[in-house]
């Protein structure tokens, strides 16, 4: 009886304290959104979940070779959020080099809009993100001005190598024009 009550007490706690969490929303690192529907950021952690279900994703992009820690796994699983995992490296001058096909399939997942509202997340979310979103740019026609100026603002002074990245992306990215965003 007695191990009956201390448990339906650590319980009790463990409620309480989600929902003192939930009062206050907090955003990941670094978030921001993109356009309608897509959002960028750091790796969430769990006193950003409340924050995250505000934002009623469907889906989250993932660019990291690390796997999503156990309390995060735990979130998208029981937010029902759909996962799309690329094991991405960011630039590292001078052999390594970010796959233009691992891009451009992620720019897929973002350029439908069955998936949104979707985050987009890396570590910090800043360089390998923002070459994600830079060659979206390029697919929205944006000024290389433009898009230098954005990446810059969440990378800070690690650009050569992503810039150069971004501005060499070529790779044909095969979206469904059906269910293509109405900001492309």
């Amino acid at each position: 009886m007695l191990q009956k009550a201390v448990s339906l007490s650590v319980n009790m706690v463990k409620t309480l304290e989600y929902t003192t969490e939930a009062k206050v929303m907090v955003p990941p690192l670094n978030f921001a959104m993109v356009a309608p529907g897509v959002y960028r950021s750091g790796h969430p952690n769990r006193q950003n979940f409340p924050f995250l279900i505000k934002l009623g994703l469907k889906s989250i992009i993932y660019l990291s070779s690390d796997n999503f820690n156990e309390e995060l796994d735990q979130f998208v699983h029981e937010q029902q959020i759909q996962v799309f995992h690329y094991r991405i490296d960011g630039n590292k001058e001078p052999f390594m080099e970010i796959e233009q096909k691992e891009i451009s399939s992620a720019l897929v997942k973002v350029l439908d809009v069955r998936n949104h509202p979707v985050l987009i997340h890396c570590n910090k979310g800043k360089h390998r993100i923002g070459c994600l979103i830079g060659c979206l740019r390029k697919l929205q026609k944006w000024s290389m001005t433009s898009i230098f100026d954005e990446y810059r603002r969440f990378a800070g002074s690690k650009v050569l190598a992503d810039q150069e990245f971004i501005e060499i992306f070529s790779e044909h990215v095969p979206y469904d024009p059906e269910y293509k965003p109405g900001w492309l």
